[in-house]
């Protein structure tokens, strides 16, 4: 007899929710963790079970082998969607909070994932990202000592169909917690 693991469904189920993944995707700077924060906590309050992957917990753990070439940034998505891909199979809302800069990095976590992946735009101009700078990324980046640099020395493609776009120069946190939270309830309600 093979062993059989509980179905999503079930685990859903006992969870009260429905499994997706908030893929936020944006510029160095943009607010993508901040925004992820606030919901998560936001959501939390609502009793719902949430698994939050940005670039800190997964560059200092699984992906500290990496670096930033073409071939580590293609990994390193890969990767993060397919840790993704685990969570929501068991039910969990994973906030995903990755720069993310080519149509074909986030196409492929979109294959990977599947239906559960739901691309949120967080847009926010360059010269605000540059401003926020809080690790001085862009600033080195200016100088030429941060090569392939997203928006300076490296493309960032602005996603062409994504869920939802949420701009951090004119809205507070609360303001887009809000707002991603009214458009995103009922997918994650369960039916």
């Amino acid at each position: 007899d093979k062993e059989i693991f509980i179905k999503k469904e079930f685990k859903e189920s006992m969870l009260n929710q429905t499994g997706k993944v908030f893929w936020f995707t944006g510029l160095s700077g943009s607010g993508k963790s901040t925004i992820a924060s606030s919901f998560e906590k936001l959501l939390h309050e609502k009793n719902y079970y949430t698994v939050v992957l940005d670039g800190d917990n997964i560059r200092n753990g699984i992906n500290s082998n990496l670096g930033f070439s073409e071939n580590d940034r293609f990994e390193n998505i890969r990767r993060i969607a397919e840790i993704a891909k685990l969570f929501v199979e068991n039910g969990a809302v994973v906030i995903c909070c990755f720069i993310s800069p080519t149509h074909e990095l986030r196409k492929l976590a979109q294959e990977i994932i599947g239906e559960p992946f739901v691309e949120i735009f967080i847009n926010t101009p360059l010269e605000i990202c540059e401003k926020r700078d809080v690790k001085g990324l862009y600033a080195k980046a200016r100088k030429g000592e941060i090569k392939d640099f997203t928006g300076i020395s490296a493309p960032f493609e602005n996603p062409s169909n994504p869920y939802l776009i949420l701009n951090t120069e004119n809205n507070t946190i609360e303001q887009n917690t809000m707002d991603l939270f009214l458009n995103i309830k009922k997918l994650i309600e369960r039916p």
